[in-house]
């Protein structure tokens, strides 16, 4: 049982293929456990590639089935339509688009297993990937606000400046009102006498200024403290806004550019196992030798050929024969006075019938 589900598989014909030998059955049998079994490893492959992309199992499931059923008839059409001739040459020349045809299955088929088997790896590269991406991302988003931020940033310092200057020049004032009073400069006399009254009230003065600067530049500065708490805030909020988009850069397409940064080897030979296995049934068929069963269905193809001929022959031959005794019966036809005779005298009774049918409606209308 399990034997005539392989030879169907195959594409061959059954029913010429029981009158044959038990070697070429086991042949063609093997032949189609080898396309069964393609078609098995295509469902899978395209499975697992699917979920990469959907992350749904049963979908993927679905669609790997359509994919396997398309694989498992494709080759099942490429190995039955190669048929045995008596050159080689020929039998390569009728295989190499199949040939070509099985590479591109090939491909498809073995990508996503490669994925699967070098899955730790493509992760790590993958990681590695969404790293660089992250920090990319975040240097890209800072130049949207790093300008402001740093504006901002550049008011404090010019109103801390500000302050500064104006501690600096309360300072000084300080500095002469206490040396006047000490008489270490200015009049250098001890004592507080006018001109040390006036350098106090110079110094007061500037004292109340400074402080009203303090409280107002204060005031600012927490001001644009909150507007740069806020670009910050806001520039957070981007960031984690695009972080999911970076994370979620996993998808086929990502997985595959990833495996080709692996090393070249491992992948180059998990393809060669798949085109292998992929052109078994093919070469299978052009190396070996006629047998049984392709004399056989050569001689069924020669008898369909042969009958098809001849009905095609006798087809023609009728044809020609019946031309030829219609144009000989018409020729003798042209030649008969009588015939000619019946048909004019059929001819002038119509026209009268006519002429007396038009003559009684005009009568009508008059």
């Amino acid at each position: 049982m399990l034997q005539q589900f392989f030879i169907r598989c195959s594409g061959a014909d059954s029913v010429i293929l029981a009158t044959c030998s038990e070697g070429e059955q086991n042949k063609y049998a093997g032949i189609g456990a080898t396309v069964f079994f393609t078609a098995v490893m295509a469902f899978i492959a395209c499975s697992y590639a699917l979920f990469t992309v959907f992350d749904t199992i049963y979908s993927s499931v679905f669609f790997g089935l359509l994919w396997g059923l398309l694989i498992f008839n494709l080759d099942r059409y490429i190995v039955s339509t190669i048929k045995k001739r008596d050159s080689f040459k020929s039998e390569l020349v009728q295989a190499s688009p199949r040939i070509v045809l099985a590479l591109i299955i090939a491909v498809v088929i073995s990508k996503p297993l490669e994925m699967k088997i070098f899955e730790k790896e493509i992760n790590q590269v993958l990681l590695e990937q969404k790293n660089e991406m992250t920090l990319a991302n975040k240097q890209q988003l800072a130049l949207q606000y790093t300008p402001a931020i740093e504006k901002l940033k550049q008011d404090i310092a010019a109103l801390k400046s500000e302050i500064i200057t104006k501690e600096a020049e309360t300072n000084a004032l300080y500095d002469i009102y206490i040396n006047e009073a000490e008489g270490t400069a200015g009049t250098k006399l001890l004592g507080k006498g006018p001109v040390y009254a006036e350098k106090r009230v110079k110094h007061d003065a500037t004292l109340a200024e400074l402080t009203q600067l303090k409280a107002t530049n204060a005031e600012k500065i927490n001001g644009i403290e909150t507007q740069i708490k806020v670009l910050n805030d806001d520039y957070a909020e981007v960031v984690k806004n695009s972080q999911p988009v970076i994370d979620g850069f996993d998808g086929l397409m990502a997985r595959i550019n990833a495996l080709k940064q692996l090393p070249l080897m491992p992948s180059l030979f998990i393809f060669l196992l798949f085109l292998a296995i992929e052109t078994s049934p093919i070469i299978a068929k052009l190396l070996a030798p006629k047998g049984e069963y392709d004399l056989k269905l050569e001689e069924e193809e020669s008898i369909l050929q042969t009958w098809i001929r001849q009905k095609v022959t006798q087809r023609e031959k009728l044809l020609a024969t019946d031309t030829f005794l219609n144009e000989r019966i018409y020729t003798e036809i042209e030649e008969e006075h009588e015939v000619y005779a019946y048909k004019k005298k059929k001819t002038e009774a119509l026209l009268k019938s006519q002429a007396d049918a038009f003559h009684e409606i005009q009568l009508k209308n008059l």
